[in-house]
């Protein structure tokens, strides 16, 4: 009867392995304890399979405490226990969203193989323990405590998983030093990195190869990954985007690849829960710029003021790009947007003509994007035909302000890691459009003290932009509904709701066959489910 009464235990503890593993990989595997912090705080949401459990720990107790032994009663009650919490947590996982999927990589194996022998030692402990009901007691305190033997894991696995990265760092370092023409461009930023760096990647082909870091392999791994796997003989041009979430990261990715020119998107609130200080954001990103050679080159935005104002320690070239400061190199100017895309004039800096451009892009956010390729391109010899055909055809980059028509539906996709600055220019391209304009968001994260001031002014920025609001989360989206009413947004259009798929059933019901625009403004990763 004991070991039958372990079958539902088994599975649930797989079951929740996996979910234990995902929430590791995307809390970057607790690097600056982001798993340690997601695990406190959902224990804190004290979620029902949690409940279930605390009654069977208190059960067990009381069992052992008063000595009962009943081995029957206590092993059907076991396997019952845990097939209730294992239905339960199957139905919580089908009713929620699983935006992001756990990638089973070599490090996750890593992980199970290292949970797995973990398990083993603590059944060769209990095999020596008589008391069934300690037994039971101990297994479901290793189920509730999973997300903390998986920390114990990464910390057993990291000198495994530091000599694996120093070989395939050896590896890509030596392919990069034997490569002695290929150029390399670094790209970084708050937010606009991987849109950016894919405009700059579709205008430099025009003339060159050149190879884009894939997707949004921004950390040291995807950039080795890249440079191992993607980089060939044939390639001129290495873009690689690099992001941080601390001090150092930066300068890190730098003395990897060594770029010779580097473009600063825009410096932001993003990740400040995790920079620190705004401060500290705008010292990391500026270390691309500062380890850039003396004969290289380095692009700024002239309209941010946390470029401009900063003082940089390097003696390279420096090409501004603009739209409201006209005292920059590449200037944009007569910007139009519509649904089919946007129109504007470039000016370059000791050239009085004005040259128009047509990208099907939307956002101001993407035209600072094309400045700064713009720059970089005129650096690399490309002409302005050249420039404008290659800007005509530039793809819209996936979640980034792209357009996804479903019937007279058209959803306006926006929905990879939204910040405050992009969040009002995604409002700013909503409202140029016609027909019913709807807003469809869970909010911004990672933005430390300044969570609910800023989330609170999203919410008055929509008050002109749109004409229906509908929130996914109630507690998450609470500074948002503040921010509505505080500019008197009509009641009746404000909706709230659980998921994002009962946020999109929602939205076809409004639309019912009218000309309808939803901005889809951000789409959190499951360690923010509610």
């Amino acid at each position: 009867m004991f070991y039958i009464s372990l079958i539902p235990f088994i599975v649930l503890l797989i079951y929740d392995l996996k979910k234990s593993l995902h929430m590791a990989q995307q809390n970057l595997y607790n690097d600056d304890h982001r798993f340690l912090k997601w695990t406190m705080k959902d224990i804190r949401n004290f979620k029902t399979p949690l409940k279930c459990s605390l009654v069977v720990l208190i059960t067990y107790l009381v069992l052992i405490i008063f000595k009962l032994e009943a081995s029957v009663i206590t092993s059907v009650y076991f396997f019952v226990v845990c097939l209730i919490i294992l239905l339960i947590e199957i139905k919580e996982n089908k009713n929620a969203d699983t935006k992001i999927k756990l990638k089973v990589t070599a490090r996750v194996k890593r992980l199970i193989f290292t949970n797995v022998i973990l398990f083993v030692l603590l059944c060769v402990g209990l095999y020596f323990v008589k008391n069934v009901n300690i037994i039971y007691l101990c297994l479901f305190l290793y189920d509730m405590l999973l997300n903390f033997v998986i920390m114990i894991s990464i910390i057993i696995n990291k000198p495994a998983e530091k000599m694996v990265y120093l070989s395939y760092k050896t590896k890509a370092v030596n392919k990069l030093k034997a490569m002695n023409n290929l150029k390399v461009i670094g790209i970084t930023g708050s937010y606009g990195k991987t849109s950016s760096k894919n405009i700059l990647s579709d205008i430099l082909n025009v003339k060159y190869n050149a190879l884009p870091s894939p997707r949004n392999f921004n950390t040291p791994y995807g950039l080795i990954i890249t440079v191992n796997n993607h980089l060939d003989k044939f390639d001129d041009i290495l873009i690689a985007e690099m992001g941080a979430y601390k001090v150092g990261e930066i300068k890190d990715l730098c003395d990897l690849v060594k770029p010779k020119y580097g473009i600063l998107t825009k410096i932001g609130t993003a990740h400040i829960e995790i920079f620190g200080s705004q401060e500290n954001i705008q010292k990391g990103k500026f270390e691309l710029i500062e380890s850039l050679p003396s004969d290289g080159i380095g692009v700024l935005n002239g309209d941010d003021e946390l470029q401009v104002n900063y003082k940089l320690k390097n003696d390279c070239k420096i090409v501004w790009i603009g739209i409201d400061n006209k005292d920059v190199d590449v200037r944009a100017t007569d910007i139009k947007t519509s649904n089919k895309g946007t129109t504007f004039n470039v000016i370059f800096k000791g050239d009085k003509k004005k040259y128009e451009f047509t990208t099907r892009l939307l956002g101001y956010n993407n035209i600072y994007n094309i400045l700064a390729s713009l720059a970089l391109s005129k650096e690399f010899g490309l002409s302005v035909d050249q420039m404008k055909k290659a800007v005509l055809g530039v793809k819209s980059v996936e979640h980034r302000l792209e357009l996804r028509p479903a019937g007279n539906l058209t959803y306006i996709d926006d929905s990879y890691n939204s910040n405050p600055v992009g969040s009002k220019m995604a409002l700013e391209v909503l409202k140029d459009m016609p027909g019913l304009r709807i807003v469809m968001t869970p909010g911004m994260v990672e933005l430390g003290d300044k969570s609910y001031e800023l989330n609170k002014k999203f919410g008055t920025y929509m008050k002109d932009s749109c004409d229906v609001v509908i929130l996914v989360g109630e507690k998450i989206t609470k500074p948002i509904k503040d921010g509505l009413k505080e500019v008197k947004f009509n009641d009746k259009n404000i909706y709230v709701v659980k998921s994002t798929k009962e946020a999109f059933a929602l939205v076809k019901s409004l639309s019912n066959g009218k000309e309808s625009y939803c901005l889809i403004e951000n789409d959190l990763p499951d360690i923010y489910n509610e």
